[in-house]
């Protein structure tokens, strides 16, 4: 079972992993960016105590030195396991984790809006093993979560989710990602009269954006990363909204994949409590570049302030944080 005061410690691991790559935010170095933020994380993770597994991360073994799939990390893992007084070995929580160090890693290196380092976490079990290809999309807020479907078309879903929101339909604002597969979604959405705000990179950063009441967006539609599609399913199961899903599968090697991490359906449409189905969620956010929910990582004389959002669906409760971290100097001066 995972313990609730565990989510103040995977705080620590984003908090490290934004401020390590925020020192690189506009030096046009999107890899390096990844790297810091991949090594920072690393590096925290293994001082919780936790048995954890990493079942979304960087990659296989052979393509990611860290944090690959499959990945052991935690104090239950490391060299030196305290025993207990009975001198039997420390138990620790088993934990499923997936990560993100760095989501929009080219946002980071271009210094351009809603660069985030990400990671969820749930009991064993608790997250699909979404194999990394695409995945159809559609995210909305609680209260449109029981009116669109991902097979209507985005005439019909527009105008549910804006008759629930009691507005009209030109009154409405899609996020899409700008890519040509989405050449066909964006007139679609634009005949409707909707609005659209294209982004480059991010589309868990703005599917986040899209379950919270007041942000200005109603919806994210389109194809991104099945991984990523996992992680807005642990964001939308602390805030109430949904996500419908489907894995792009055009090639045998990606029914293969699938088959390799258990998934025997590809047709299947996920919804949020399919794709993260743990009992106990947490997911932990830090803003490396400023965003509609986070600022980023601001650096001063004497230490560093970090913006972040801390969720768990049990106990439900939503957190943002405003974090000063300073440095160990004698006169060091804090300012607001």
């Amino acid at each position: 079972m995972l313990d609730s005061d565990l989510s103040l410690e995977f705080l620590r691991v984003v908090e490290k992993a934004a401020i390590a790559c925020a020192h690189t935010m506009g030096q046009g170095d999107r890899h390096k960016s990844d790297q810091v933020a991949v090594e920072a994380m690393r590096g925290v993770m293994d001082t919780l105590p936790i048995d954890g597994t990493i079942v979304i991360g960087e990659g296989e073994r052979d393509e990611a030195p860290m944090l690959y799939i499959g990945e052991r990390v935690g104090m239950a893992h490391g060299k030196d396991v305290t025993a207990s007084r009975s001198g039997r070995p420390v138990q620790f929580d088993e934990v499923d984790i997936a990560v993100d160090p760095l989501e929009g890693t080219n946002l980071c290196a271009l210094g351009t809006p809603n660069a985030i380092a990400v990671l969820a976490a749930s009991e064993k079990g608790g997250l699909l093993h979404a194999p990394d290809i695409y995945m159809e999309k559609l995210v909305v807020g609680p209260s449109s979560k029981d009116v669109v479907d991902l097979d209507a078309p985005v005439r019909d879903n527009l105008k549910a989710i804006a008759g629930r929101l009691g507005r009209h339909v030109e009154d409405l604002v899609v996020i899409v990602l700008d890519r040509p597969r989405h050449e066909k979604l964006i007139a679609d959405i634009r005949a409707t009269g909707a609005r659209i705000r294209l982004i480059g990179d991010g589309d868990l950063s703005a599917g986040i954006t899209a379950a919270v009441v007041g942000s200005g967006v109603h919806a994210v539609m389109g194809t991104g990363g099945a991984p990523e599609g996992v992680l807005t399913a642990a964001a939308m199961r602390c805030l109430n909204g949904e996500i419908l899903a489907r894995l792009v599968v055009t090639k045998p090697e990606h029914e293969e994949r699938c088959r390799a991490m258990g998934i025997t359906d590809v047709k299947r449409i996920y919804r949020s409590k399919d794709l993260a189905p743990g009992k106990r969620i947490v997911f932990a956010a830090t803003g490396v570049t400023d965003g509609t929910l986070m600022r980023g990582v601001r650096f001063f004389g004497d230490g560093t302030r970090t913006s972040s959002v801390i969720m768990q669906n049990d106990p439900h409760q939503i957190r943002f944080i405003d974090s000063i971290h300073v440095t160990g100097k004698p006169d060091v001066k804090i300012r607001f």
